[in-house]
């Protein structure tokens, strides 16, 4: 499977010839298996609902791809804190259990509605049926997403279509769609977009997702300054990983990829659906009035710590510290 490529393992370590040699040889780190990350227990999660109750009261919230995963996490936040949530995709079965289950957890209505985002037309009939079920939203999130892993040389066109159609097209037109009815309606609203740490740096493997995150991070950072006027603010999560079961179905269907991801986390642990829930719920609340045009990466420290060129260095033990010291020592004045 490609999906086990290793593309960490340290292999530029800079120091001088002599280390490189030695960082290469049986007694390197190539040869130094991750422990396991004991750090992980100053980091445990707090997953219960941060905002006090009834923070959302009086509020519509709308959440594409909710009726799964991050969306389902954040819609049984948002519904708790007393917002009334509609949930949009296309799998309305999917979708109508959720509504029911969060409703009886949290008794406060979830409204299902049919919707694919590829489709501006369907997107329309969307808000239409919206509007006349609650009216248009205060808080929108755009977390409808897809991806899978792929060596680009592999990709088809139909391949990079989906998912771009669905991240970036998809994003834009629930968002022109719903903010221009709101600019009409002169009613201000929070939108918030869940994109991804790759959107920054870019990666391989997943270039379509890669390239439509980057899109939708810069529409959002536009329109932060553009629509500010009307009463809308725009920001954006930048989640590393959490695992939910779609996405690693899709990107670590093996689970070898996830040992990675832990072994290169400052944290030592994936990410919670419950925290990014709370996180979402802060930024598209009251509380966080005077926030737009921010980007949150929300990962743990992953980014950091795979952009960091010698960072890698976590991995030398004390013993190998000591045998590099007296290397290093012996070359000065070479």
């Amino acid at each position: 499977m490609f999906i086990l490529i290793l593309t960490f393992v340290p292999n530029v370590f800079w120091f001088s010839s002599v280390l490189q040699s030695w960082f290469h040889s049986s007694v390197g780190l190539r040869s130094i298996s991750p422990p396991p990350p004991p750090q992980s227990e100053f980091f445990s999660p707090v997953e219960g609902v941060m905002l006090p109750k009834g923070a959302f009261n009086n509020r519509v919230a709308f959440i594409t791809g909710g009726g799964t995963g991050l969306g389902r996490a954040m819609t049984t936040t948002l519904s708790q804190l007393g917002a009334q949530c509609v949930i949009a995709s296309r799998k309305l079965d999917v979708l109508q259990q959720t509504a029911e289950e969060i409703s009886s957890q949290t008794g406060n209505k979830v409204h299902a509605v049919q919707c694919d985002v590829r489709d501006p037309q369907a997107v329309s009939r969307c808000v239409d049926q919206m509007e006349s079920l609650t009216g248009l939203p205060d808080v929108i999130i755009n977390n409808a997403a897809g991806n899978f892993v792929c060596p680009t040389e592999r990709l088809s066109p139909n391949g990079w279509k989906s998912i771009v159609d669905i991240v970036l097209n998809g994003t834009a037109f629930i968002t022109l769609e719903l903010g221009k009815r709101l600019i009409q309606s002169q009613k201000g609203a929070s939108f918030l977009a869940i994109t991804t740490i790759y959107a920054e740096s870019g990666s391989g493997f997943v270039v379509p997702s890669a390239s439509a995150k980057a899109g939708v991070d810069a529409l959002y950072k536009s329109l932060a300054a553009e629509w500010g006027r009307y009463g809308h603010r725009f920001n954006i999560i930048q989640p590393g990983p959490i695992k939910t079961k779609g996405a690693f179905s899709r990107l670590d269907p093996t689970g070898s990829f996830e040992k990675l991801m832990i072994s290169r986390m400052p944290t030592g642990r994936l990410g919670k659906p419950g925290e990014i829930a709370n996180l979402a719920a802060y930024i598209s609340s009251d509380y966080a009035s005077w926030m737009s045009g921010a980007v949150i990466r929300f990962d743990g420290g992953e980014y950091v710590s795979m952009a960091g060129e010698f960072n890698e260095l976590h991995r030398v033990t004390p013993d190998q510290w000591k045998m590099m010291e007296t290397m290093i020592r012996s070359t000065k004045g070479s």
